[in-house]
């Protein structure tokens, strides 16, 4: 929930700061600092884990036995979600004959910091965690008899032909644990896409399933146990149906309240652009000229985008944020002076943003930079390439360079005090010390809730962790913070997934009958070739219906989010080819919204940047440090 309050003042009465309750042992939590002293929260005692039941949601226990889902673990961000991991696989090599524990992440930078946390645990896990570097090695240590605790992202389930992953071990002791799980597993469903000769060129078509699917077809009879740091949504997918029921739920409110976590604090800083009137009216002519322009919706949309980003990062505008953020974070950064010492992290919308923006600091600050990674006050952690121009590219770094760097953020006595990212270490990064997040990027739901976490670790005296934004963000915050406290479960699973399979079929039957007179059975049995006829000719017949574009298009969605919470119903699974047609024929009709004028997303981008360029002067608008304008986030 929200509080809207003043900015409260640490009492100086108080030496160190509360952490966990060791009542609550279901919840593993670390303690960072070896300063801090324990006070436990009477009111929680005996308390051992917060019950699904609580939250008006059914847990695991009314699960039918053998369905191979063990459940869904939601742990706040920054309350031990790793370290739950960790003890989980400790015990459960213990309780089984032998397992093997796979570890699952969406990205390479989440699965190297969640394989380095548990590589320090070695000896509760009694052997030592392999990551798996490629899709042969990872069918190597999947292949064995028994044993052994593997990493490695999803993507590597990815067959190299067809749309069927061998079968690695048909074994029942082996235990799938996925770290937020509502991000991939949701690949069930099948979807058409371009079948591509060696040249790049378009052949016909070819059907293609998600990467949970050919991790089930790897392995069979495994179990699969989701995490998560935030509430599962409950539209579009649905990851219950996936995992099961929730295991246990440890929320904000519970973290804060039993110093796990610490409270997240709210600043609007605005930076606010001012156009002249000439200014305003060539806004005016540009929007009216893309409007006007034959252009795709993926371009206008790209287009709009572009406009945002270049009025954000004009030159006056990237100005005055850099001195407004070396203005506030030296105050929020003098421990002499009643300030923090600590770190800060600066979210830019661009690659282009982020490196302007460093260069603005330097010339403001010139003492803070260095060419050399293991030195300077502030750099910039993104990858680029070539393409980008030496501006951007100079601030690439390798995979060893930005641990380098996050070891560097995480010691509270290097001089590194400041970074800048795009979408690096916005989601699994930990550095207690960090205490201020500065946004200036659009950003909403599931990825706010997970960058404003960034700081909400516990260390030494930190009150609070500070959210700075530039850009308007309130209303976004307001809704992501809303969806996690009212989230909550749909009743008995069981129930929930057979009214998705009925409202499945009856989205099925709407489909089906736009294509009255439409023989598309014929598509199953065709060759590639007349496949993608038969996808143009069924993009034609819904065009020749009265609204048939937008009603096709709704009445498909619809299908697709019944479809991906009635998956792995045997009458999901029974019509998930005609589903990846129909989706095919949503394709181009999104796709191919308009003639299209032949101008280029390149051509585009550059007319807006030149208008923008010539009609932006900026004005600021935000007050220093005054209280009242901030909001208190449990």
């Amino acid at each position: 929930m929200i509080w809207w309050g003043e900015y409260p003042l640490p009492d100086p009465s108080e030496e160190g700061i509360p952490t966990p309750d060791p009542s609550r042992e279901g919840n593993i939590i670390p303690n960072p600092s070896k300063e801090m002293k324990p006070t436990p929260n009477p009111s929680r005692e005996g308390n051992v884990m917060e019950s699904p039941d609580s939250y008006g949601l059914p847990g695991v226990k009314v699960q039918p036995a053998g369905d191979r889902k063990g459940g869904v673990v939601w742990h706040t961000q920054g309350s031990g979600k790793s370290l739950s991991m960790v003890f989980y696989t400790g015990k459960i090599v213990l309780s089984l004959d032998n397992p093997t524990i796979l570890v699952i992440t969406d990205r390479n930078d989440l699965d190297d910091q969640l394989f380095d946390t548990f590589a320090a645990s070695k000896q509760l896990l009694r052997q030592e965690p392999v990551q798996a570097e490629d899709r042969e090695q990872l069918k190597d240590l999947l292949k064995v008899a028994s044993g052994g605790v593997v990493f490695t992202t999803i993507q590597k389930f990815q067959p190299e032909e067809g749309n069927v992953y061998e079968q690695l071990s048909d074994r029942k002791n082996i235990i799938v644990i996925v770290d937020e799980a509502h991000r991939t597993q949701y690949g069930f469903k099948a979807k058409t896409i371009d079948e591509k000769d060696d040249k790049g060129n378009v052949i016909g078509k070819k059907i293609v399933y998600g990467f949970a699917k050919y991790m089930r077809d790897a392995l069979p009879n495994a179990t699969y146990l989701g995490f998560t740091g935030t509430p599962i949504e409950n539209t579009d997918v649905n990851t219950p149906a996936v995992f099961g029921n929730y295991v246990d739920i440890y929320d904000i409110l519970q973290a804060v309240d039993d110093g796990a976590t610490v409270r997240i604090y709210y600043e609007s800083r605005l930076a606010k652009i001012k156009l002249s009137e000439e200014g305003k009216k060539l806004i005016a002519d540009l929007d009216e000229e893309l409007e006007h322009d034959e252009l795709t919706k993926t371009q206008k949309a790209k287009a709009k985008w572009t406009q945002l980003e270049a009025l954000i990062g004009s030159e006056d505008r990237v100005k005055q944020v850099a001195q407004d953020i070396i203005t506030h974070f030296e105050l929020r950064n003098s421990p002499g002076g009643g300030g923090l010492d600590g770190k800060a992290m600066v979210v830019a919308m661009s690659r282009r943003i982020a490196a302007d923006l460093y260069k603005e600091i330097i010339h403001i600050r010139p003492q803070w930079h260095s060419d050399d990674l293991k030195t300077g006050v502030i750099k910039v952690v993104m990858t680029s390439s070539s393409s980008d121009g030496p501006e951007i590219s100079k601030h690439h770094t390798t995979k060893e360079q930005r641990r380098g760097l996050a070891e560097r953020m995480k010691d509270i006595e290097d001089e590194l005090k400041l970074v800048i990212v795009r979408d690096m270490w916005l989601t699994g990064f930990d550095a207690p010390c960090l205490h201020t997040l500065y946004i200036d990027k659009p950003m909403k739901g599931h990825n706010l809730m997970q960058a404003i976490a960034r700081v909400n670790r516990v260390y030494k005296d930190k009150p609070g962790g500070l959210v700075v934004d530039y850009l308007g963000i309130a209303s976004d915050l307001k809704k992501a913070l809303s969806f996690y406290s009212d989230s909550g479960g749909k009743g008995d699973p069981a129930i929930a997934q057979e009214k998705a399979v009925q409202m499945m079929l009856e989205k099925l039957e709407v489909v089906s009958q736009m294509f009255h007179g439409f023989a598309y059975e014929d598509y199953f049995e065709a060759d590639t070739s007349t496949k993608l006829s038969l996808i143009l000719a069924a993009e034609e017949h819904i065009l020749g219906i009265d609204n048939g574009r937008k009603r096709y298009i709704d009445e498909v969605t619809a299908l697709s989010q019944a479809f991906s919470i009635a998956i792995p119903h045997e009458q999901a699974m029974d019509v998930k080819d005609e589903l990846s047609f129909f989706q095919a024929v949503k394709s181009r009709l999104v796709k191919f919204d308009s003639t299209g004028s032949g101008r280029t997303d390149e051509e585009i981008e550059t007319v807006i940047r030149q208008v923008i360029d010539k009609v932006v002067c900026f004005i600021t608008s935000y007050t220093l440090f005054v209280p009242q304008h901030r909001i208190h986030i449990i």
